[in-house]
């Protein structure tokens, strides 16, 4: 079951597992503590608002409302798309990054990565390269398929999810300026680089088992 399965409205910032600095010196307390105290906290507060006059939407589920987006009301599915992806793609963001981070995945998901991509350090250039590339801002992703078999890179734009394209969202780095820019400036590549030793690879695995277990 994926983290965000269970969440419903009136939907709640998450707190951390971790201190804002422990991630130094490759992401810094302050941007931590913006991006999460603000920015997530504005998706979530802009998504219970589109959802205050909907009672019949409010017992969905953060990942039906995504996935069923198109059966939403006109008026408010933009903002369920953008507030909805913002706080599901935050959501597992905090939790695939640790103090105890980087390093090699293991396991499982160490072995779909190299059959998928002929190895870690080809699937890692593979995925920098689709992070290093968004234009403007987004999202670049590993994610499964929605038969929860077959691994692939790709990116959204803003805060699309890849729920809305019913994929399973494993691994996601936030190419948004605010996620980088008091630190690393226009730099992204180096926000990128940095970004890779914190990976929380044991949560990644565990999302990745999640589908044959359900």
């Amino acid at each position: 079951m994926q983290m965000y399965d269970t969440l419903t409205y009136p939907f709640q910032l998450p707190d951390l597992d971790y201190p804002l600095g422990v991630l130094e010196p490759h992401i810094e307390a302050r941007t931590m503590e913006i991006h999460h105290g603000k920015h997530h906290a504005g998706y979530v507060a802009k998504l219970n608002a589109a959802l205050e006059h909907y009672p019949d939407l409010q017992s969905k589920t953060l990942t039906d409302l995504l996935r069923d987006y198109t059966s939403l009301p006109e008026e408010i599915k933009k903002a369920v798309i953008n507030n909805g992806g913002g706080h599901a793609n935050h959501t597992l963001f905090w939790q695939v990054m640790s103090p105890d981070g980087g390093g090699d995945p293991s396991g499982s998901l160490a072995e779909m990565i190299n059959e998928t991509f002929g190895g870690f350090s080809s699937f890692k250039e593979a995925f920098a390269s689709e992070a290093a590339t968004v234009f403007g801002s987004g999202w670049a992703w590993l994610s499964l398929d929605q038969d929860g078999k077959d691994l692939h890179v790709g990116h959204t734009p803003n805060q699309n999810s890849p729920l809305l394209e019913n994929h399973i969202p494993l691994l996601g780095i936030d190419v948004w300026e605010h996620a980088y820019y008091l630190q690393y400036q226009n730099k992204r590549a180096d926000y990128i680089e940095a970004w890779w030793n914190v990976v929380n690879w044991d949560k990644v695995a565990e999302l990745y088992n999640e589908p044959a277990r359900s």
